[in-house]
């Protein structure tokens, strides 16, 4: 079994010649480096479902909060909150 854990994308760095797309994505209170390049449509404030450091799919925040509340029940998030609206807006 794998598990996918939503953030929120608060940077984005695009590669243009290689294709690729990287950002820091926020688990609570807890920054991440994450390889974006499977979500390519990606914008800030955006939430992504990641995996191994990798995002697998877009979510909105509403199914994100659901997947917070689900892992918070079974006590494997007890460390994390969920993010909340980003300086930017």
């Amino acid at each position: 079994m794998c598990l996918g854990i939503p953030g929120r994308v608060e940077t984005l760095q695009r590669d243009e010649v290689l294709g690729l797309v990287s950002g820091r994505v926020a688990f609570g209170g807890i920054l991440k480096d994450v390889n974006l390049s499977c979500t390519p449509e990606v914008q800030i404030g955006d939430y992504v479902v990641v995996h191994v450091g990798f995002s697998i799919s877009i979510i909105d925040e509403q199914e994100a909060r659901e997947v917070f509340s689900y892992l918070k029940q079974i006590g494997s998030l007890d460390e994390l909150d969920m993010p909340g609206p980003s300086p930017e807006g």
